[in-house]
């Protein structure tokens, strides 16, 4: 995904009004400084973590966009590398822009990305790690391939974000690209034999005429009961497939559940799943170019989504930062099989310290506790009550229902 911003001034009013950082966050990833977007590649390997973003590894705005790189053994704290992916070549000399990661078959990473040219061409590339026996994956290659694919001509500036790649009955690697065709949200379906020579399928795999350009697709099975993660390339009968779409006109992420037909690569939404942004999100606030992968380690399938910043660039240059990751949720289908149910990841709750523990209190109408001795900035709360009769209660009257 990429966003082409104008640059601002500040004051020194202004800067000696935000030096405070009152923004930062607690638990959720964000590096130390400079503006980040899209989570890009996230995966584990060799039991590490590995989240990619846009970076921009000069300001804290959009610009001189690469991979930044950060690893993790808890998905909650984090180790900052330098970046993966950095403009250098006539591909990418505009930016590295979003992409995926794909574990292949001898269990080795490779990464899929946009890159821009100098006429902001949008251009599909692959890189490898360096040294495989990394754990950390320091260092990345770019193919001497690059660009693996190519849009067509009307298309050059909607042409992006690879997804995690998969392997087909057939024995052939299957990716989709975020595209805009004849006014519809596409997602370009493309096979290759060797992960380096691309063609383009005869069809999309699917697309609406409802939404415009879609960035940032991901495709992934979800079993119809229970609530481990799938490989991206498993195909049995007791799955269903779920499309996300990022739609750039309205910034939002939405998501339909339904049938994916290997073997004429077509994805059909079940009857009733809206395939527009009033359809299923995976949330309703700022979560955009959300991205998921499967967890080996733990059989569960994640999201990860950029949170962008409410305030102005203005302010993002003077506080020195832009942009933060939603904190890892693992998501599954619910047991009607229409919806994702998602919730933050177990680890999460290494977090939890000083528990509070009140028990057995009661509450009379119209009054108010204090809790003593939590001192957090942020606490987590839990809380279950009981109500010993409704004999007070209003009957519930129907035309309290909105029109």
């Amino acid at each position: 995904m990429q966003y082409l911003y104008k640059r601002h001034t500040y004051t020194k009013e202004k800067e000696s009004l935000l030096m405070a950082q009152p923004y930062r966050t607690a638990y959720h990833f964000q590096p130390p400084k400079n503006w980040i977007n899209d989570p890009n590649g996230p995966m584990i390997y060799k039991g590490i973590y590995h989240l990619f973003y846009q970076y921009n590894p000069e300001s804290a705005e959009w610009g001189n966009i690469s991979w930044g790189h950060s690893t993790s053994t808890d998905l909650v704290n984090w180790t900052i590398h330098p970046p993966a992916l950095l403009p250098s070549d006539t591909y990418d000399i505009s930016g590295c822009w979003s992409g995926s990661a794909t574990i292949l078959q001898d269990g080795t990473p490779a990464i899929l990305y946009t890159g821009g040219d100098s006429q902001n061409v949008q251009l599909q590339n692959l890189a490898v790690p360096k040294d495989p026996s990394d754990p950390y994956l320091v260092e990345w290659v770019k193919s001497p391939h690059n660009p693996i694919m190519t849009p067509h001509e009307e298309e050059k500036e909607s042409f992006r974000d690879p997804t995690t790649a998969w392997l087909g009955t057939d024995g052939i690697w299957r990716v989709l690209i975020g595209n805009e065709r004849k006014n519809r949200g596409t997602a370009v379906l493309y096979k290759s034999e060797d992960f380096v020579h691309w063609t383009e399928a005869e069809r999309p795999l699917h697309s609406s005429s409802e939404t415009t350009m879609w960035e940032c697709p991901d495709l992934f099975p979800v079993l119809i009961d229970g609530e481990n993660g799938l490989d991206i390339s498993e195909i049995f009968s007791g799955i269903k497939h779920v499309l996300k779409n990022s739609v750039a006109r309205s910034f939002v992420d939405y998501y339909t559940v339904g049938v994916y037909d290997h073997h004429n690569d077509v994805y059909t939404p079940d009857e009733g799943s809206v395939d527009n942004e009033s359809g299923l999100r995976l949330d309703y606030g700022r979560y955009y170019a959300s991205k998921s992968f499967f967890d080996s380690e733990k059989k569960r399938r994640i999201f990860i989504a950029w949170v962008n910043e409410s305030t102005s660039r203005e302010i993002d240059l003077i506080k020195g930062w832009s942009g933060l990751q939603s904190f890892p949720r693992k998501i599954w289908l619910d047991k009607g099989g229409k919806q994702l149910i998602q919730w933050p990841v177990e680890e999460i709750e290494t977090l939890r310290t000083n528990k509070v523990d009140l028990q057995n209190i009661t509450l009379e109408a119209g009054s108010k506790r204090e809790i003593s001795g939590v001192t957090a900035a942020q606490a987590d709360v839990e809380i279950s009550f009981t109500i010993p009769s409704f004999d007070r209660a209003e009957v519930y009257d129907s035309n309290w229902r909105n029109p």
